[in-house]
């Protein structure tokens, strides 16, 4: 999995694990716009990180429900840096939703789903970038949609 510096448009490889504590003394406000502290108990975190880095550069939070075989993306986030048209690195995002997308899978054998539900002005986006369907208030990926955001950014 790989994202890629902008300047240089050279790929950087990356992984994602799951939060430590450790971690939430550089998971500010300031620098993600939330208090992830909040959703430790609620929600799964990961960090993205660069393979030769601990900077976090973007976060997800994901709540699963068996009984619908779908995780929701509760909360995600790249770095204040990696924000916007002067972003450090591209696919952040896109990594961290394919992340999700195979944890699903994992967790839901049948049928899963991934699914969030987006800032009104980042709904078309999602639809547009990674092909998410419209479902009302939420967003969802599964069958070959979700199968072809995990081959895009996760190979």
């Amino acid at each position: 999995m790989h994202i890629t510096e902008r300047v240089t448009n050279e790929d950087k490889l990356v992984h994602v694990r799951a939060i430590e504590d450790a971690d939430f003394k550089q998971i500010t406000v300031k620098r993600y716009l939330f208090n992830w502290k909040k959703l430790e108990h609620e929600c799964k975190i990961y960090k993205l990180t660069l393979i030769d880095s601990e900077d976090v550069l973007g976060l997800i939070a994901l709540i699963d429900f068996p009984e619908e075989e779908r995780t929701e993306i509760k909360l995600l986030t790249s770095s204040i840096e990696n924000i916007g048209k002067e972003k450090q690195y591209d696919r952040i995002a896109g990594c961290l939703i394919a992340f999700a997308g195979k944890e699903a899978i994992g967790k839901f054998k049948n049928y899963p789903a991934l699914s969030l539900v987006p800032k009104t002005e980042l709904k078309q986006h999602y639809i547009a970038k990674y092909k998410m369907i419209d479902a009302g208030w939420q967003l969802y990926l599964e069958d070959i949609s979700l199968l072809n955001v995990i081959k895009q950014y996760l190979s």
